[in-house]
């Protein structure tokens, strides 16, 4: 199917959707788009209580360089999940992050993950603490 733009199956027909200049073969592969990889969806779990700092995001995260952290900030930003908002002009006093209105409506999304990974991860293995 290489070269193919992935389809699904609507009213008999083979669609997809654009939005933009992305094509998705489904919903879920457009969910996917915006919380992909690592890091996304627990930078959106952690900024749901709020607006939050690079330097509160990434003591929350230890795991995650402060480049690849600047990267997936940028990216949802870019995408419209989060809003960047600078305080004092130059050399900026303090940066914030929250979630814009589009990343909000997003939470429930993410909180049935959550419990979905909570239910798996407790059949399957153990909490412990992380020293």
């Amino acid at each position: 199917m290489t070269g193919q733009i992935p389809v699904m199956i609507v009213d008999g027909k083979q669609k997809a959707y654009q939005v933009n200049e992305h094509i998705f073969h489904c919903g879920t592969n457009a969910t996917l788009h915006f919380i992909g990889g690592k890091w996304k969806s627990v930078i959106i779990w952690y900024l749901r209580n709020g607006e939050m700092r690079f330097s509160q995001l990434k003591k929350l995260m230890p795991d995650i360089t402060e480049k690849m952290l600047s990267l997936q900030l940028k990216a949802l930003q870019a995408d419209g999940i989060l809003e960047r908002k600078v305080f004092g002009i130059k050399p900026p006093n303090r940066v914030e992050y929250s979630l814009s209105d589009f990343g909000e409506s997003f939470i429930p999304v993410i909180k049935s993950i959550t419990e979905w990974g909570i239910d798996y991860a407790e059949s399957k293995g153990k909490l412990i603490e992380v020293i």
